[in-house]
């Protein structure tokens, strides 16, 4: 891997100086961010037609069930099918960041839950493995996560029919990782208000966010592929 290239050395005044030249654009961004949040927010909302029923600790659940107490509901979409020993290890990576959020999100009437189509049984095994106490349901069953773009049939792949981010990629492996937001009205109606995937998902990961702040960055780039460092939490040191 080729050394990052070191900025030059300057004097105190000169890194003041560099650094709010940097700050206009930061604010600037900040600025087009807040613009692009109020946009999504904005974006209509499609009904949810399809009964889909979940497997949960508490028994089935259906999607509205999910929400609990709340009005709005997070779903990630976790890539672990049921054939898979162990959840996929770049949502493993992902997923170390949500424990902390979830009580905080309930108090701003959001409820969270991780999704896949492995059973509840290996969810939950995994889960105790990582230490993840945030609610994780099973889809197994039920066609939620090919409605939503991020489960893919063989036959599908095959034909080159299956299609990722709304259509932007061709999906090339049978489970893909992504965001889905609902909403709830008084009378019980679920909405779909919004999904994002691939580099949608990129602000949600804070181990990137924090590498973001560093002069090596994620220092990737000469790397097979870009997560290719990336190990669950328990498997680095192994070799």
């Amino acid at each position: 891997m080729n050394p990052t290239p070191q900025p030059p050395i300057v004097s105190s005044d000169e890194w003041l100086r560099a650094r709010r030249e940097l700050l206009e654009r930061e604010k600037a961004f900040t600025r087009a961010r807040d613009e692009l949040t109020a946009a999504r927010q904005a974006l209509p909302w499609v009904r949810v037609e399809q009964p889909y029923l979940f497997t949960t600790p508490r028994g089935p659940r259906s999607l509205a069930q999910l929400f609990g107490s709340r009005q709005q509901l997070i779903v990630y979409h976790f890539m672990f099918a049921p054939d898979w020993a162990a959840g996929c290890k770049s949502c493993s990576f992902w997923a170390d960041s949500f424990d902390g959020v979830v009580t905080h999100l309930a108090q701003r009437d959001v409820a969270f839950v991780a999704v896949s189509r492995a059973p509840l049984a290996q969810l939950q095994a995994y889960a105790q493995r990582m230490g993840w106490t945030f609610d994780w349901a099973s889809s197994q069953g039920c066609s939620f996560n090919v409605d939503f773009g991020v489960s893919f049939t063989p036959e599908a792949l095959a034909s080159g029919a299956a299609t990722y981010n709304f259509g932007t990629q061709r999906a090339t492996l049978a489970e893909l990782p992504g965001f889905s937001v609902f909403a709830r009205d008084p009378k019980g109606t679920v909405y779909r208000t919004y999904s994002c995937y691939a580099r949608g998902l990129d602000p949600f990961n804070v181990a990137y966010q924090l590498l973001d702040l560093v002069p090596k960055g994620r220092d990737e780039a000469g790397l097979a592929f870009p997560m290719a460092w990336v190990r669950r939490h328990d498997e680095y040191g192994q070799g």
